[in-house]
Order: C-alpha cells, then sequence, then structure tokens
C-alpha cells in the first residue's frame, strides 16, 4: 500500500510520537510544524525531515501533503481541524476533539460534507488484549455485562509545583482529568462492551486551589524532571480527581476514578468488565495479560499470543506470543487503521478507530459530566 504524504502539527511529546509510529508504518512525513519557526526549523533537522514549515497555514498552503496529525494544544484543535478540511486534507487529531460539543457536531458535518476521513488518537483500543476481550465479548464468552469498574491514576501533577498548559483553561479547557484521561477509559471500556452510557453521575476534586507557575513552557511530563523555582501563584479552576458513576443502555452500572495527583501512579488505567458468565480485569502498566475470573472453575491470565486469539484480535497483532507490546505499538495499529481506510475509502470491518463521530460522542459525555458535578446530579445523556 503506498500512503499519502503526511504534516504532524505540534512537536512535543505527542507529535514525537506520532512521528515515530509513522515511520515505522512507512509514512512519509513530509513536513512539520511547531510552536513557532525555530521549533520547526529545530525539530525537523533533529529528526531528519525534509520539510518544515513556520505556522500552521504554511503548512496547509503546502498542495503535496494529503493528511494532518494535529498533536497541538486542546484549544487549537476545532480550527486547526476545520481548516484542514476545508483544505481537502483528511485529518487525525488528539483528544479531545474541540473545546464544545458545538464545535465537535460542526466537524463531524464537515467531514461528511468534504467526504474525508477523519481519527481521534483513542489508541488504547489497539492494545492487542484489549482487542482480544473485545472478540471475546462479541462472542459471548463474558456474558450480559453488568458492571463496569475502573480507574485512570497518575501523579505527574501531584505537586504544587508541578505545571503544564493543561492547567489553563484558556489552552486545556474547563475540565482536565476527565477530558485528557477520563475520555480514554471511557472509550475503551464502551468499545470492548459494545454499550452506550446513557447517564452519568460526577463529583470533581482540585487538590491545588494554587500552583506556582513557571515563566516558561513545561513539556508534558518533563515537570518531574526540572525544578519549578517561581513564586507566581496562579488559581486552579480544573479538576486534579473525579469520581463518575455510569448507568448502561443494558442496565449495567459503573463507576470509574480519575486523578492526576495520586502519589506512585505513573500512567496507572485499570477496567474490570463483570458479566453473567466471567469478568475481565486489565491494567494498562502490565499491558500484555488479561485477568479471567471465573465462579466454578480455576482463574485465569491470558498472556498476549496471537495463536490464541480470534481472527480479529490475531490480525492486530504486531508480533508473536512472548514479544511484548506496549503503549508506541497502539499508535502503530491506530495509524495502520486510519491510512488502510483513506486508501480504500471506508472503515475497516474490525479493529475499527475512533472517528470524528466518536470523538463528539466523547464531548456529549464531558459535557453531561460536567453539569452533573456542577448540579450534583444524575444527568441523562439525551437530556
Amino acid at each position: 500500500m503506498s500512503f499519502p504524504r503526511v504534516a504532524v502539527i505540534g512537536l512535543g511529546f505527542m507529535g514525537r510520537t506520532h512521528i515515530q509510529a509513522l515511520r515505522r508504518l512507512g509514512v512519509d512525513v513530509h513536513g512539520v510544524a511547531g510552536i513557532d519557526e525555530d521549533e520547526s526549523r529545530k525539530v525537523a533537522g533533529e529528526l531528519g525531515i525534509n520539510n518544515w514549515y513556520k505556522d500552521f497555514a504554511d503548512a496547509l498552503a503546502d498542495a503535496e501533503v494529503e493528511v494532518v496529525h494535529l498533536c497541538t494544544p486542546n484549544n487549537l484543535h476545532f480550527e486547526q481541524a476545520r481548516q484542514a478540511l476545508l483544505s481537502g486534507k483528511h485529518v487525525l487529531c488528539e483528544k479531545p476533539l474541540a473545546m464544545t460539543t458545538a464545535q465537535s457536531a460542526e466537524l463531524v458535518a464537515l467531514a461528511q460534507e468534504k467526504g474525508l476521513m477523519t481519527a481521534v488518537n483513542y489508541n488504547l483500543r489497539f492494545y492487542p488484549i484489549c482487542q482480544e476481550a473485545r472478540a471475546r465479548v462479541q462472542a459471548g464468552d463474558l456474558g450480559n455485562p453488568y458492571l463496569i469498574t475502573g480507574g485512570y491514576l497518575q501523579d505527574w501533577l501531584f505537586l504544587k509545583s508541578d505545571w503544564n498548559w493543561r492547567l489553563e483553561p484558556e489552552q486545556g479547557g474547563d475540565m482536565r482529568v476527565v477530558a485528557d484521561i477520563g475520555t480514554h477509559w471511557m472509550d475503551l471500556v464502551t468499545y470492548i462492551t459494545g454499550l452506550k452510557i446513557t447517564a452519568v453521575m460526577a463529583d470533581f476534586l482540585i487538590a491545588h486551589p494554587t500552583r506556582l507557575r513557571p515563566r516558561g513552557e513545561v513539556e508534558t511530563f518533563a515537570g518531574k524532571l526540572e525544578k519549578n523555582l517561581s513564586t507566581n501563584e496562579v488559581s486552579i479552576k480544573t479538576e486534579d480527581a473525579a469520581v463518575i458513576l455510569f448507568r448502561f443502555e443494558n442496565g449495567a452500572l459503573g463507576s470509574v476514578s480519575l486523578s492526576q495527583v495520586s502519589a506512585g501512579r505513573k500512567n496507572f488505567l485499570w477496567f474490570e468488565i463483570c458479566g453473567s458468565k466471567t469478568a475481565y480485569h486489565w491494567e494498562q502498566e502490565s499491558p500484555n495479560e488479561i485477568w479471567i475470573g471465573y465462579r466454578e472453575q480455576p482463574n485465569q491470565v491470558l498472556v498476549k499470543d496471537p495463536s490464541l486469539f480470534h481472527d480479529s484480535s490475531r490480525a492486530l497483532t504486531g508480533f508473536p506470543g512472548g514479544h511484548a507490546e506496549g503503549y508506541p505499538d497502539t499508535f502503530l495499529q491506530v495509524f495502520r487503521q486510519f491510512y488502510a481506510a483513506i486508501a480504500s475509502r471506508k472503515m475497516p470491518q474490525n479493529g475499527e478507530f475512533a472517528t470524528f463521530t466518536d470523538g463528539h460522542h466523547e464531548m456529549v459525555l464531558c459535557e453531561a459530566i460536567k453539569r452533573s458535578a456542577a448540579e450534583k446530579r444524575w444527568v441523562s445523556l439525551d437530556e
């Protein structure tokens, strides 16, 4: 399969991760654009990329670019995605898709009008074990799901002196933990179970009402290695932690705990799905195995091995049994599916990546969760 030429916009932690995965897949990273012309030139030189752009408009003006990857701060996603679609380019955007549901709905409609392929990078779907869990749910092995619990805990904003642009509502949005990591968890469990969330009940915590803001930018996760000596104390308006209850369309109940202030937790996402036949428990930091619980026989631990998988999940596993697959490999699988869809002009039958429609749905969930936390009540998704 021949690949179109790609421009990657945003050159922090996520942009560089996209570039690595694209190169593994064989996609031509035609050009890059960073926060300014100097960063664009510097990173292009470091990574051996031929073209760099002075800004986003310059990248869109390049007629050779057919696909744009948006790895920029949240507040830029809507307008950049809109301009890229209007320029006739396919778009893969980091989450969240936009700042409001009105914006995300507009992007869905525009992509459909232009007939362009879109994706939101909910990459956690593509851990091989998660694909196998989904295949087993579809095969009826779990039975009827009736309890879905879990969490996503981090500590990279644990200290009052920890800082990142996501703390600024102007860049990150009105919600932080829910939009940044909570949407990953919600997308993953609904993808695996095939169930829609129908109602939410949420509460938020701001552990640090004020934080010490440094003068310069702090790259995501880099703050744990840099000492912040700032005395510039600013108020924090977005949540450090959240607890959310869920009702699902089949009557199942659920809950998730979200935090970026949990000491010792680096990237601890986990879920447990309890059904009428068995239960599944998986943790992202041990991504190559899943616990399968039973009542009347010994429990099992299934270790990633494509020879033991269903055909659909085997097709999305990159290495044989005994060869670990992790976080960077999920990007490779998302991108493989996305570029196959561009080539064929249709979505794959199995292992579907998240589209702008899915990204819009996560925005709907976020706004319902925000309303629930503010009004201290259950909020239905059809309100």
